[in-house]
């Protein structure tokens, strides 16, 4: 009683903070563009905080997070539409909603599936809400007790399961989040300033990489070139049929199983690595194993749709658990989610929970507000989101290219930003293509400034005790709640390989020839080594030690990598290519697809982003849209009147190229 006591008057200021007009505008439109975005398949979370993500710079902090949590909390439930309609999972925590979402919506019971997956997905999501509003309560007290080696193990605890728990071959989860980590090092260090990776030469990279265009690059660029390759309708038509007051009728007629499935989600969500991956599909497995007729599922059964979509929602309250008080993301749209926070100038984790449980608060109820609008906006707008799908994705495409640039120019005002996202999306393209962990890799590098330093400063503190005494400096380093953690990351890596095989972001993942994975690992297997190269050569040990022991680390998972590759034959997951799934299937080349997002990026180098988009918007529509000329110019003046007033309501500038360092231009085209 005395804990809610303390805590009543910060959810009073929360809701107050919550319910100002300017806060709900906000967070009204952060879940008008998660609904946009969840709409097209693959994009999902991450893609969508990374699009936000540099207008955070200036924002009041509750503004800003009414935004991003507004996104983030209705994208799990308009996935659904691709899920139902198409039969195309709208996200990786969606996969299971299509084995029976799409036969329901064959059988032109659609408005059925969609209703009873909102329902669940509001149930979810104010479940989770709930759940982590107590939580915090609890937690509270507990994380009094958190120093700087607690705050490491349990660092190292997440990236453990994140690794682990990552996809079939755990090793590839493992390498994929080393790698995130050594991403994170390049740059100057955090503790003596050492250069690493050769930055000397390339001045842009002092500060190292921004997460803005890395999250631009792994997720939202190859998602988009995957999807502009199929050139056609998303859907071939948009009915719903009938059946919306059904759908809220199997909801409470299956409400317990949404409720065990809410607990399943928020469990999930807590465990960092899991999350979308997995959650649906635990799920799934409950409803099918406790059913008494399992006869109908997977031919349209209505509990395969509630279960998954509960359960995806509770997910988000979950992950916020570990985001919030330990600042270790659950999940690589928390990574994200992370960033944003870091933007408002929040740092999440228990100085957080101490001091600032107002705004912790409200970050919790507005995702619980955000479930709300979602689903009631999913249900009013059902009709005409499900026209959207009807478009082909050709017509989407360049102006999402158009905001990527955009977007990632915000990161420094940089030309170099565009730059460097086309090679981020180049390796975000051939991690998915190798079915190496996308969020691993994000997580990683989230963390790896984090982690390097908790590392520096606990054993420099344990230094100084030992100086003093061996018994002062292990007990500083080996507490209670430290050994507790080390044990729970032991047990959570033994039980993570042995559920890994049943764990992967994509649900086709077809294996081919050897040439292509293991050409690939090799490329990893030589930066990896040219990086421990490079650490070794730093003079200062505290610089060095995080990047050769994490590269060391790293490059002996991706060692065993090849090994297995050498002895096992090309039908082993570790040979996993995505490309032999699509041959015969996308009309469009890889490359040839990408080449138009690299001509973008050229002309702007040379003529500046607004002349560049004229020129990249025309070509397109013509060319790959096949549109007329009539409609080509339309197309084409709709997205430069779109970018330069999103530019001129944010006070941004437009990249500017060569060209304007030779002529002065009036604005937008400067």
């Amino acid at each position: 009683m005395d804990i809610f006591a303390q805590a009543l008057p910060h959810i009073g200021q929360a809701f107050t903070l919550i319910f100002q007009p300017s806060q709900l505008m906000y967070l009204i439109a952060g879940v008008l563009l998660g609904l946009s975005i969840g709409v097209l398949p693959g994009l999902g979370g991450i893609a969508g905080l990374a699009l936000v993500l540099p207008f955070m710079y200036g924002m009041e902090p509750v503004s800003g997070l009414a935004l991003m949590v507004g996104l983030i909390a209705v994208i799990p439930t308009s996935d659904t539409f691709s899920s139902v309609l198409l039969g195309i999972p709208g996200s990786s925590a969606s996969q299971a909603t299509v084995l029976d979402g799409f036969p329901l919506a064959k059988q032109g019971h659609a408005a059925r599936a969609l209703s009873a997956a909102f329902t669940s997905s509001l149930f979810g999501g104010l479940f989770g809400a709930l759940i982590l509003s107590f939580f915090i309560l609890i937690a509270r007290p507990l994380i009094l007790a958190f120093g700087l080696p607690e705050m490491l193990m349990i660092t190292i605890l997440g990236l453990s399961m994140v690794a682990i728990l990552a996809g079939r071959v755990p090793l590839k989860g493992v390498v994929a989040a080393g790698l995130g980590l050594m991403f994170g090092t390049i740059g100057s260090a955090p503790a003596g300033g050492s250069l690493r990776m050769s930055t000397y030469d390339l001045p842009y990279l002092v500060d190292g990489f921004q997460l803005v265009i890395v999250g631009l690059g792994i997720y939202a660029v190859p998602e988009i070139v995957s999807l502009l390759r199929q050139d056609r309708p998303i859907a071939e038509g948009g009915s719903l049929g009938d059946g919306w007051g059904q759908g809220v009728r199997d909801w409470w007629q299956n409400k317990w199983l949404s409720l065990r499935c809410a607990v399943i989600g928020v469990i999930v969500g807590v465990i960092p690595g899991l999350g979308g991956s997995v959650v649906d599909w635990l799920a799934y497995g409950s409803a099918v194993q406790t059913a008494k007729d399992k006869s109908q599922f997977g031919q349209g059964d209505i509990r395969g749709v509630i279960a998954p979509e509960s359960s995806n929602n509770a997910k988000e309250g979950g992950g916020l658990v570990p985001t919030l008080i330990f600042g270790i993301p659950g999940s690589g749209s928390m990574a994200i989610f992370l960033g944003g926070l870091a933007l408002l100038n929040m740092t999440p984790g228990p100085q957080m929970v101490r001091n600032n449980l107002d705004i912790t608060y409200t970050i919790v109820w507005s995702l619980a507000l955000a479930n709300v609008f979602g689903a009631g906006l999913c249900i009013i707008l059902s009709k005409y989101i499900a026209r959207m799908t009807t478009i082909r994705f050709t017509v989407i495409a360049p102006y999402l290219f158009m905001i990527i640039a955009f977007a990632a120019f915000q990161s420094r005002q940089s030309a170099l930003d565009l730059a460097a996202l086309v090679g981020i999306g180049l390796i975000g393209i051939l991690l998915r293509r190798f079915d190496f962990s996308r969020p691993a890799f994000l997580i990683g590098f989230v963390l790896s400034n984090q982690t390097e330093i908790f590392v520096n400063q606990a054993f420099q503190i344990a230094g100084a005790r030992f100086r003093r005494s061996a018994e002062a400096g292990w007990d500083y380093l080996l507490s209670p709640i430290t050994i507790g953690l080390l044990v729970l990351t032991v047990v959570s890596v033994i039980v993570g390989i042995r559920a890994s095989k049943n764990i992967r972001e994509n649900i086709d993942a077809p294996t081919g020839t050897k040439t292509a994975p293991a050409i690939f690992l090799g490329v990893l297997a030589l930066y990896l080594a040219i990086a421990c190269v490079d650490a070794w050569g730093i003079s200062r040990f505290q610089d060095k030690i995080f990047p050769l022991t994490v590269g060391l680390v790293t490059l002996l998972g991706a060692v065993l990598l090849l090994l297995r590759m050498m002895r096992n034959p090309a039908s082993d997951d570790v040979f996993i290519d995505l490309e032999c799934g699509v041959e015969g299937e996308a009309p469009h080349g890889l490359w040839s697809t990408l080449a138009w997002f690299l001509a973008l990026v050229v002309l702007t180098f040379t003529l500046g982003l607004f002349l560049a988009l004229a020129i990249f918007l025309l070509a397109f529509f013509r060319v790959r849209g096949r549109f007329d000329w009539p409609r080509t110019i339309l197309a084409t003046a709709l997205g430069l009147g779109f970018i330069s007033g999103l530019a001129g309501i944010l006070g941004r500038d437009l990249p500017p190229g060569y060209l304007q360092t030779l002529v002065e231009l009036p604005w937008p085209l400067t």
